[in-house]
């Protein structure tokens, strides 16, 4: 056997042992499980025994239960789950769970047998000893944290004998940040299995007074809408969501679940006092600052653009497109500049300029010209909107009473000029003095973000990731949106210095629209009465200034059922408030400051059992018939290694190579379905963390459909188009040449060609060419063309879709334009949906076993068990061309062969329709 052939057979046998998850939840909760009683092979290589459907439910999910308590926006989260092992064999079950980015998991047990395991919160080199000297000794070890913008993973699995179950029980806490006047709770769903025991719940203590709650799910149905209970009085709330089992089926014969999604609880607070809400438990404090009917402060902006190279193709036309729309948001009150930089510094106006319609139409017309070249010039780009905002501020140019801000992009490491990180942000924050703020956007993942944090840290401002997607324009406009409106500047707020110690921050530069300012600290003494709080500010047209006593809110009487929640709720905001600190500090602080808060937020780390980038939970396996089994590692992950897992196209991942080991595929995000090429469908399985594809053959001009919804009457169907001629070879090549879609629910109706692209809707009809360059917005549709690229179209409440164009040389002797169909948020429609596309939006259940050999070395053989049927399947590669118009990029999948026969609903015959916009 050929070295190759021998490492494929291994990856992929390899990953056949994991069957995929059976039950995802709070972002992802996932139990699965793959047989543990297989014997292995040379070491590494276990054989696989052919497995039927029924042997793939050997492992039922009993319960899942979610039970977030919110106490002054600390939510403490407990998730349990139960799972039974049926087979009369040992089998690996596996949980997983995503939990919010700026949690800190504090707790983690699993009860097998009676028998508890505990997880214990370690310094992260202790636990990484632990770890590697469980791996050296062959030992499995290991815990899998994967990331995504909002969410990170939590991964362990256990060997559980036959006949019994195993209790998960995981527990995270974070303080809620208030953006746009809501705080939120995300839970996100995607069961692909009936749980007996299903249920989430919520209970929201707000003494200050509840102002609304909203709770609702992007899968909910009108049937389901009921089943969200919600109870609310006037400073608490209660919702709970426990569907049964016949309610979480997809049809009533089915064992699907039709649950898949994110379930959201939004809510505010009432804010009768401008001093701010103030908390005191047990010898903590906390005091909730966001006075409401603040008129806003006028700003100053400058923005700081990359037009280098590397911003090129689609990141420099979302930057366009967000630009456009950021300027038209400006306020006629506010002042703004705008500096383009790559090699050279080009400032559209050598000072700030008043934002009047006249002025943002011609900036608006200077941005649509924005183009990429040469390399990136950080430090004089940034030192120049320094100089900008203080010439002019000190020409009395801007109003007085104004913010002065910096917002720079950028998606690359400064490599003209000054190129050296640490002295850039030493020339900054000097010419800055703390007299502006800077925030940075970094855009992708090439970009150091550890750089741009920093600097934006230490000049009273954030860094934040834009993720190069399709959406980053909307994540460039939601960035601003959040500091556009300031209401305050130099917040200062004060506490008697005999009373209180061990403050987190208490100055901050300003207090944004729809934000919150928190402060936490420790009382020095019990004696309320002299507890004075004040707060000064500049405002918009005079100083702020307000002092209050601090009243005492007695939980005990608000709660009295409830008091034995609350006990250290405010000790714990403290202690997550003071190590958020401690770390900025450490990287971002005076030098002479990073080793003590280095040391202190550890400290702090062990004595409250938070997993925060210097500790680690060290989670103990049992012993199983093949003796000891090595220590779990639960890491916390910085923004740095989600960026080089985002790079890498898979999760942080503790690793190693091991003996009976089971492989995941890299950690796929959100579900795509696709049609492209030859014509190519790939149903990507990011739960299975795999894809299936097939091809569909047949006669040119012949109109299939993708998608049909009769719930909406949405419809999707695609002509296909041949080669101009047929090829010597004699095959007949057909692809998607006209798409034609219809949502009678939205009045919309769309067709697209090689050649234009119309949309009508209401009457109105508009026609595009893929010559143009446009983004269209209305109130059920938006769309957004890239020149000669692609075509976004995005249906309210609905699905959203990629068309993109294949140009082809037009002296090509055979081939000729064609199109590519991208599905995204397929989850959104109804349980009915169907069409060789929609008939896969929520999921499908199989197994792959007996891998053996293929006609080709490189792609072996296998056996699927789907929908009844046994297929012979092979392991093969299909391209996705979304990032990579040209190449495409590699997608590994089971190819089902005969036009996808025992895998699609019928045969592919039964899809073919009479015209474009037709049913049948």
């Amino acid at each position: 056997m050929s070295e190759v052939l021998l490492n494929t057979v291994l990856l992929l046998l390899l990953g056949l042992l994991y069957l995929g998850p059976l039950w995802p939840v709070q972002g992802a909760l996932v139990i699965s499980r793959y047989d543990a009683t297989t014997k292995e092979t040379d070491g590494a290589i276990r054989s696989i025994q052919k497995r039927s459907v029924d042997d793939a439910k050997m492992v039922e999910v009993l319960s899942v239960l979610v039970h977030c308590t919110v106490a002054s926006r600390f939510a403490h989260t407990v998730m349990t789950s139960t799972a039974l092992n049926k087979a009369n064999s040992s089998q690996e079950i596996f949980f997983e769970v995503d939990l919010p980015k700026t949690a800190f998991i504090t707790n983690f047990s699993m009860e097998i047998e009676g028998q508890i395991y505990v997880g214990v919160v370690n310094e992260k080199e202790k636990a990484k000893k632990q770890y590697e000297k469980a791996v050296s000794s062959g030992q499995t070890a290991g815990l899998v944290k994967a990331s995504g913008r909002k969410m990170e993973k939590f991964s362990v699995s256990v060997n559980i004998a036959a006949k019994s179950n195993v209790t998960f029980i995981l527990t995270y806490e974070e303080l809620l940040q208030r953006k746009f006047g809501k705080y939120e709770i995300l839970t996100r769903i995607n069961p692909k299995q009936l749980v007996q025991n299903f249920q989430i719940v919520a209970d929201i203590y707000e003494p200050q007074g509840i102002a609304f709650v909203d709770a609702h799910a992007t899968f909910l149905s009108n049937e389901l809408l009921p089943l969200v209970e919600k109870t609310v009085t006037d400073n608490k709330a209660h919702i709970s969501f426990s569907p049964t089992l016949d309610q979480q089926r997809k049809c009533p014969e089915c064992d699907g679940s039709l649950i898949n999604g994110d379930f959201i609880i939004k809510y505010d607070v009432k804010r009768a006092s401008s001093l701010g809400d103030i908390q005191i438990v047990n010898g903590y404090f906390v005091h909730f600052f966001a006075p409401s009917d603040l008129p806003r402060v006028p700003k100053n902006v400058v923005f700081v653009i990359d037009r280098s190279g590397s911003m090129s193709g689609m990141k420099m036309f979302q930057t366009r497109v967000a630009m456009e729309s950021i300027l038209s948001d400006l306020h006629p009150e506010d002042y703004f500049g705008i500096i383009l930089f790559d090699h050279s510094i080009d400032p559209w106006k050598e000072s700030l300029t008043k934002a009047t319609k006249e002025n943002l139409d011609k900036a608006i017309q200077f941005v649509r010209q924005l183009n990429s070249r040469g390399s990136t010039n950080i430090n004089d780009a940034v030192m120049m909107a320094i100089k900008m905002l203080q010439d002019d501020r000190r020409n009395k140019k801007l109003p007085e009473r104004s913010v002065d801000m910096i917002i720079l992009l950028t998606d690359g490491m400064p490599n003209e000029g000054e190129s050296n990180l640490q002295k850039i942000q030493q020339n900054v924050c000097e010419a800055i003095s703390g007299n502006m703020t800077l925030f940075c956007l970094g855009f992708g993942d090439n970009v150091d973000y550890s750089f741009l944090d920093v600097m934006a840290k230490q000049n009273n401002g954030v860094a934040r990731r834009i993720y190069e997607a399709s959406d980053a324009t909307l994540q460039l406009q939601g960035f601003y949106d959040e500091v556009a409106s300031p209401l305050l500047s130099a917040v200062d707020l004060r506490y008697p210095d005999n009373a209180v110690d061990s403050l987190t921050p208490h100055h901050f530069s300003q207090l944004f629209n729809g934000s919150e300012i928190v402060v936490a600290g420790r009382l020095s003494e019990n004696d309320m009465d002299n507890f004075l709080v004040e707060v000064f500010a500049n405002g918009f047209e005079q100083d702020f200034q307000v002092q209050g006593q601090a009243s005492v809110t007695d939980w005990d009487v608000i709660y009295p059922e409830k008091e034995y929640i609350f006990g250290d709720f405010t000790e714990r905001l403290w202690a997550y408030l003071t190590i958020q600190q401690l770390l900025d500090t450490s990287k971002s602080g005076p030098a002479e400051e990073k080793s003590n808060a280095t040391d202190k937020a550890l400290e702090m780390s062990l004595k409250y059992s938070f997993v925060t980038p210097l500790t680690s939970m060290v989670v103990t396996k049992p012993e199983t018939e093949d003796g000891p089994s090595g220590p779990l590692i639960a890491d916390k992950l910085t923004e740095e290694q989600r960026q080089q897992a985002d790079k890498q196209g898979s999760g942080y991942l503790h690793s190693a190579p091991q003996s009976g080991s089971h492989w995941r595929h890299p950690i796929a995000h959100s579900p795509t379905y696709l049609v492209d090429g030859d014509p190519h469908f790939i149903i990507e399985l990011p739960e299975r963390e795999d894809a299936l594809c097939f091809n569909i053959n047949d006669s040119p001009g012949t109109i299939f459909n993708l998608v049909k919804d009769p719930s909406i009457g949405l419809l999707v169907n695609g002509q296909t188009i041949g080669d101009k001629m047929v090829a010597p070879d004699g095959k007949v090549n057909t692809y998607f040449g006209r798409l034609g879609v219809v949502h009678q629910a939205l009045g919309v109706r769309l067709e697209v060609t090689t050649e234009y692209i119309t949309l009508s809707q209401d009457g109105q009809k508009v026609k595009l060419l893929w010559s143009d360059q446009a983004s269209l917005k209305g109130p059920s549709v938006d769309l957004l063309l890239t020149k000669d690229r692609s075509v976004k179209v995005t249906l309210r409440d609905s699905v959203k879709f990629v068309i993109l164009l294949h140009k082809v040389w037009k002296m090509h002797p055979y081939h000729q334009d064609y199109l590519g169909f991208y599905t995204l948020d397929g989850h959104l429609l109804s349980p009915s949906v169907h069409g060789l596309l929609g008939q896969f939006y929520h999921g499908i259940g199989f197994e792959v076993g007996d891998l053996r050999p293929g006609e080709v070395p490189e792609k072996p053989d296998a056996t699927m068990y789907v929908k009844g049927h046994q297929l012979n399947v092979t392991r093969g590669w299909q391209r996705d061309f979304r990032k990579d118009l040209k190449r495409g990029k590699n997608v590994p999948c089971w190819f089902i062969h005969s036009n996808g026969t025992g895998l699609i609903d019928g045969s592919a015959e039964d899809y073919i329709v009479s015209g474009l916009f037709k049913t049948v």
